[in-house]
C-alpha cells in the first residue's frame, strides 16, 4: 500500500516553516496518542504517521531529500533517513515513535508548560482543569531492565514532595486563629486590570498576588508550615509496569505531586520509564538480538544449541553449513506489545568461534582436513580469482 504524503499527514504546505511543522505535528500527536485512545489501533496508526512525517519534515536535510525523492528515498539506505534499523522507516514502530515524541516534547519542570499539561488537561483553557492553587506536578525516571520490561513489574519509588502540614492540616493558619476575605480581590481570587492603548481599551485578568487565588488571607499563619500549609516530605507510590514499554513512555499518578498551598488540590506525579543497556541484548522495537558465539564444528555439522533469552534459556537449532553472520530466529522470545496481543521475537546472530590455541594433534587433523574438496571454496570463488589473475595480469 502506497504511503500518504508527509505534507499531507500534518496539514501543512510545503513551504511550511518549521514552527509552524511542529506545531502541526503537536496538535495530531495530541489527537491520537495511545494514552489519550488506549486500545485504538487506528489512532496507534495515525500517531506512528504524524511521527514519521514529523521526523522527516523537521530535518533540513531528510526533508530535501523527500522532497526531491519522495518516499523512495527511503530505501537508498542513506544516512538522512537512518536511525530506525539502518533501513529509513521500514522498521519504525509504536516504540519509536514514542520516544521521537518524548524527545522533543517530554522535557519542561515544575508544573507546566511541556506536552504532559495538554495530554493530561493540567494547562489553562476551556475544558481543562483549572490551576486556581493546584501544587506543581513532579517528574521522576523509572529505569528498567530489559527483563522488568519482558515481565512487568511493581516498582515501589520512594518520592520527595511537598505534603501537607500535619499541624494545622495544611490551611495554614494557626490555632485559634482564621482567615479573612482579601482586601485586594475581595474573595474573587482574581485581579481585572484596564488599560488604554492606541489599539483601545485592554482588559486583563490575573491571578491575586496576595492570596495567590485562593480569596482568602491569613491573619495569624501557622508556625510550622509558615502559611504555606504544606511542608516537605515523602511518600511511597506503588507502579504497576505493564510489559512492553520503552524509553519515554510514561504513566501518572494522580495526586502524588506537590501538595498545593493552603488545601488545594495536589499536582500529579509523572514516572518516566528509561531502559537500561544490556549486557548481552540489543532491543530494536520489540525483538531482542544476541551474538551466539558457536564452535566451527557445530557450525559445520549443526546441531541444537542453548541460548541465552529474557528470563532463563531455550535451544536453538543450528542447521549444519551455517554461515559466520547467519541470523536465526526465534519466534515469540522478545518483548511483549504493549498495545496489543503478542510479542516480538529473538533474533541470533551466530558468530562462529576460532581457536587461538590448536595442539600439533588440533593442527594435523586441520591440515588434513584442508585437503579436502569439502573445505574448499565454493568454484565460484575459484572464477572470481581466476577472473582477478586476467584483470592484474598474473
Amino acid at each position: 500500500m502506497s504511503k500518504r504524503d508527509y505534507y499531507e499527514i500534518l496539514g501543512v504546505d510545503r513551504g511550511a516553516g518549521e514552527s509552524e511543522i511542529k506545531s502541526a505535528y503537536r496538535k495530531k500527536a495530541m489527537q491520537y496518542h495511545p494514552d489519550r485512545n488506549p486500545g485504538n489501533k487506528e489512532a496507534e496508526d495515525k500517531f506512528k504517521e504524524a511521527t514519521e512525517a514529523y521526523e522527516v519534515l523537521k530535518d533540513q536535510q531528510k526533508r530535501q531529500m523527500y522532497d526531491q525523492y519522495g518516499h523512495s528515498a527511503m530505501g537508498q539506505g542513506s544516512q538522512g533517513f537512518g536511525g530506525y534499523g539502518g533501513q529509513g522507516f521500514e522498521g519504525f514502530d509504536l516504540s519509536d515513535a514514542l520516544r521521537a515524541f518524548m524527545r522533543d516534547f517530554g522535557g519542561g519542570s515544575g508544573g507546566g508548560g511541556s506536552i504532559f499539561d495538554d495530554l493530561f488537561g493540567m494547562g489553562g483553557g476551556q475544558g481543562r482543569r483549572t490551576r486556581r492553587n493546584r501544587g506543581e506536578d513532579l517528574r521522576v525516571r523509572v529505569k528498567l531492565t530489559l527483563e522488568e520490561i519482558a515481565k512487568g513489574i511493581e516498582k515501589k519509588l520512594k518520592v520527595n514532595r511537598l505534603v501537607g502540614c500535619n499541624t494545622c492540616g495544611g490551611s495554614g493558619v494557626a490555632a485559634g486563629s482564621s482567615k479573612k476575605t482579601c482586601t485586594q480581590c475581595k474573595g474573587a481570587g482574581q485581579v481585572r486590570t484596564i488599560q488604554k492603548t492606541f489599539l483601545g481599551t485592554v482588559q486583563q485578568v490575573t491571578t491575586c498576588n496576595i492570596c495567590r487565588g485562593t480569596g482568602e488571607i491569613i491573619a495569624d499563619a501557622c508556625k510550622t508550615c509558615r502559611g504555606e500549609g504544606r511542608i516537605h516530605g515523602s511518600s511511597e507510590v506503588k507502579l504497576t509496569i505493564p510489559a512492553g514499554v520503552s524509553s519515554g513512555n510514561y504513566m501518572t499518578v494522580d495526586g502524588m505531586g506537590n501538595a498545593a498551598p493552603n488545601k488545594g488540590e495536589s499536582g500529579d506525579l509523572i514516572a518516566v520509564f528509561e531502559e537500561e543497556p544490556h549486557e548481552h541484548f540489543d532491543r530494536h522495537g520489540d525483538n531482542v538480538i544476541i551474538n551466539l558465539p558457536v564452535s566451527f564444528t557445530t557450525a559445520s555439522l549443526g546441531g541444537k544449541v542453548k541460548v541465552p533469552i529474557l528470563g532463563g534459556e531455550a535451544e536453538i537449532k543450528i542447521p549444519a553449513g551455517t554461515q559466520p553472520g547467519k541470523t536465526l530466529r526465534m519466534r515469540g522470545k522478545g518483548i511483549p506489545h504493549l498495545h496489543r496481543s503478542g510479542q516480538g521475537d529473538q533474533l541470533v546472530k551466530v558468530i562462529v568461534w576460532v581457536p587461538t590455541k590448536l595442539s600439533d594433534n588440533d593442527k594435523k587433523l586441520l591440515e588434513e582436513l584442508s585437503e579436502s574438496e569439502s573445505f574448499k571454496p565454493p568454484d565460484e570463488n575459484k572464477s572470481f580469482f581466476d577472473k582477478l589473475k586476467e584483470t592484474l595480469g598474473v
